[in-house]
């Protein structure tokens, strides 16, 4: 019975996001995960910060990976940005992004997962990192 009290705290902590949220201007931010970003406008660096440990315990990486993208689209839509690209992987919590304005151009799809059709049996391409991250709803 101790031991349940006790991994209660746990298990609604790792639940939550944190209240981490992606809000209006930061939707209409792109994320270029491997996209050539050379022909849009460069803004600037954006570097944000999450808890990627609580306690001795460390956080799901896939959810700080997650919420540092959703950070980053939410500071990027306050530079006028509708692009971003990581820079390097998360450390510590930590991972800066670079800011552009690409306007209407499309950039290659290399790198994002394709929608699945039912006519084609073609697979999916899978991100160069392995996996691929969409926003935390609710918490």
């Amino acid at each position: 019975m101790r031991k349940t009290l006790l991994l209660v705290p746990v298990v609604l902590l790792s639940a939550c996001s944190w209240g981490i949220k992606l809000d209006d201007a930061g939707k209409a931010v792109r994320t270029a995960w491997s996209g050539d970003v050379s022909q849009c406008q460069e803004l600037g660096k954006v570097t944000v910060s999450v808890m990627d440990r609580m306690g001795p315990v460390d956080r799901n990486q896939i959810k700080v990976r997650d919420e540092l993208e959703v950070m980053a689209r939410n500071e990027a839509a306050k530079m006028n940005a509708d692009t971003i690209k990581p820079l390097a992987e998360p450390t510590d919590g930590s991972q800066p992004w670079g800011a552009y304005r690409c306007g209407s151009q499309r950039l290659p799809a290399s790198g994002t997962v394709a929608p699945a059709s039912s006519g084609s049996s073609a697979p999916a391409t899978v991100p160069a990192a392995g996996f691929q991250s969409y926003p935390i709803k609710g918490g």
